[in-house]
């Protein structure tokens, strides 16, 4: 396996002093492009949203992590190369952003017709999130959706 996406942010501390802070907490972990990788990234960024206080959100940071993990799969990973879940929390906003390396497959919401399996993904990230968008990068993209936590202050 090949890691093919790019690194992602500087996390709070691997700055230099006179940068300026971008995370509160930041984690990152790649996958193998399977189906047993979904689950895995679910429980890995509902536990670190409940273990940086905010347990309330942590069933909406794994359903963003389940559908943007999904996509990834379906639409944007290549055999043998590796996507990456990066998972950030400033102030009061969490975000989860899963980088695939097929840029030239963006997503596309689409109305799914009854019966069907697949199709409505992205219509729940819309619901869920507070924001959502694409970054297309030099080899890849990543989609990120973000949670604002009502109450919560900076870490």
């Amino acid at each position: 396996m090949t890691d093919s996406c790019p690194p992602g942010p500087h996390p709070t501390g691997s700055r230099t002093p006179k940068s300026p802070k971008i995370y509160d907490r930041y984690d990152t972990a790649t996958y193998t492009p399977y189906p047993r990788s979904i689950p895995l990234a679910r429980r890995h960024v509902a536990q670190l949203t409940a273990d940086w206080g905010h347990p309330g959100a942590a069933d909406d940071a794994a359903l963003l992590t389940s559908e943007l993990c999904t996509n990834a799969l379906l639409h944007g990973c290549l055999r043998d190369r590796l996507f990456r879940v990066d998972t950030s929390l400033a102030g009061n906003t969490l975000r989860v952003a899963v980088t695939d390396p097929r840029g030239e497959r963006l997503p596309e919401p689409r109305v799914a017709e009854d019966g069907e399996q697949f199709g409505r993904g992205l219509l729940i990230v819309r619901e869920v999130s507070t924001r959502w968008a694409v970054d297309k990068l030099t080899v890849g993209k990543t989609i990120w959706a973000e949670l604002d936590i009502p109450g919560a202050t900076d870490a």
